[in-house]
């Protein structure tokens, strides 16, 4: 059945006990029916530029295996991105990739504030929460970890990278990853890549882990390598193992098995 709503957030397993929160900005690629398909077909709302491919199956398991809530963005980034600020331009595209977005077309700056105040507000408001209770729950500050993916080819341009773990100011949990997954030596692995905070990606990071002193990183996935329920189980067990060490030195909790 179609959904017909606004609904900005889904929290999955309020009740786990680790001092840690695992979010998912762009878990859906749902577009309230009022916005008709913001002149979309339904390929295009399927594919790359409507949602993160992958992350939120690889997210919900790695909030299973970490004890951790997880919080989902419920509406398509196309819609409005909860992981910018309403100061972007491309918080509510007219342009993605190679896509002309015509629902989003010269919106007037009312229009902007509606969407934002329907979808990024809602979707912060929740995670906020869900931090702070993390924290109340484990007396401890909780760590914020992000889960997205990327394409292998953006822009005509081959990307030859698996995974980037991502800061913003702060890098030390993303450095203690990366260093933990190139060890490893199984995916290519770098750190901010394929973006960095200089390409306006981290506003959550910063809203709820810097500008709140909690250790924070971003993890970028390959689509491709996560693209089946499969490859995105195998995927959030590998991740798992990643950061077993460096969660642990955060004191995020213990990393089941």
């Amino acid at each position: 059945m179609a959904r017909d709503d606004w609904t900005a957030a889904h929290v999955i397993g309020p009740e786990r006990p680790a001092a840690l929160v695992v979010a998912c900005e762009h878990a859906s690629c749902h577009v309230p029916p009022e916005l008709s398909d913001l002149g979309l077909d339904a390929g295009v709302l399927q594919s790359h530029v409507a949602w993160d491919i992958g992350a939120a199956p690889v997210a919900r398991l790695l909030g299973e295996l970490l004890d951790a809530p997880v919080v989902e963005g419920a509406i398509s980034r196309l819609v409005y991105d909860c992981n910018r600020p309403l100061s972007a331009p491309d918080a509510i595209p007219a342009q993605s990739e190679i896509h002309a977005v015509p629902g989003n077309a010269s919106l007037a700056e009312d229009a902007r504030r509606e969407r934002f105040d329907r979808v990024h507000t809602p979707y912060h408001d929740a995670l906020a929460g869900v931090c702070s209770a993390q924290e109340e729950k484990t007396g401890r500050t909780a760590t914020l970890l992000t889960i997205h993916s990327f394409t292998p080819i953006y822009n005509g341009m081959a990307r030859e990278l698996d995974l980037g773990f991502l800061h913003d100011a702060t890098p030390d949990l993303a450095e203690a990853a990366c260093r933990a997954e190139t060890a490893r030596g199984i995916w290519r692995a770098a750190l901010n890549e394929p973006y960095s905070a200089a390409d306006g990606v981290t506003h959550t990071l910063k809203l709820h882990g810097e500008d709140k002193g909690r250790p924070a990183l971003m993890i970028e996935i390959r689509n491709d390598l996560i693209a089946d329920d499969a490859a995105a189980e195998r995927m959030a067990r590998h991740l798992t193992e990643t950061l077993k060490e460096p969660l642990a030195r955060t004191g995020a909790g213990e990393v089941r098995a």
